[in-house]
């Protein structure tokens, strides 16, 4: 009987598809260690700004935070959801568009406070919200503009208010004060 039940749990695990395996984990019943993010270990009793700083793969982003002055911010109590672009992400960008956005600490700090929602969302909080919004979550961002959330293939994927996509990669990792899912793609306002 014990053998047929497990055989029932796993065939609808199986059959329940990536979604609701990532809500069953992210919905602390079956909790597990943070993933690493560029191969580096991740603390959840670090701030954003520390674990980050630990990750060879956000090693533009955290530059590009330090720059825009937001190592404070992203340090305090939060709590925050961020959105981290990878270095392969900001390779994406066109040279001239990443120059510019450099060389103006305004846009700077707007494009990257557009990768930041107030609030700790993790994965099953964004998917029930795409879930609740018939298969589309609008985000408000820390600069006030909306991200858009949607679900493809099992993973979350974000549309920016140009037209642009970004799937997260890594998702859940947890921080003092917040969480980060690592993207693909740098989000622009």
């Amino acid at each position: 009987m014990f053998k047929k039940f497990l055989a029932a749990v796993a065939l609808t695990a199986l059959c329940a598809g990536p979604a609701l395996a990532q809500d069953a984990m992210s919905s602390g019943s079956a909790m597990k260690a943070n993933p690493t993010v560029g191969g580096a270990p991740m603390n959840a009793s670090n701030t954003i700004v520390q674990n980050a700083s630990k990750a060879p793969n956000l090693t533009t982003l955290v530059s590009l935070v330090k720059k825009a002055g937001l190592v404070e911010t992203l340090s305090g109590p939060g709590p925050f959801t961020v959105f981290a672009p990878t270095n392969d992400a900001f390779d994406k960008v066109p040279k001239a568009t990443l120059t510019a956005v450099g060389a103006d600490n305004a846009l700077l700090t707007k494009v990257l406070t557009y990768h930041v929602v107030a609030g700790k969302l993790d994965a099953a909080a964004i998917v029930a919200k795409i879930k609740a919004g018939g298969g589309k979550a609008t985000l408000k961002t820390v600069n006030g503009e909306d991200l858009t959330a949607s679900m493809a293939d099992g993973k979350v994927i974000l549309t920016d208010a140009k037209g642009g996509t970004a799937t997260v990669t890594t998702a859940d990792v947890y921080q003092s004060n917040g969480v980060v899912h690592v993207i693909d793609s740098v989000l622009l306002p």
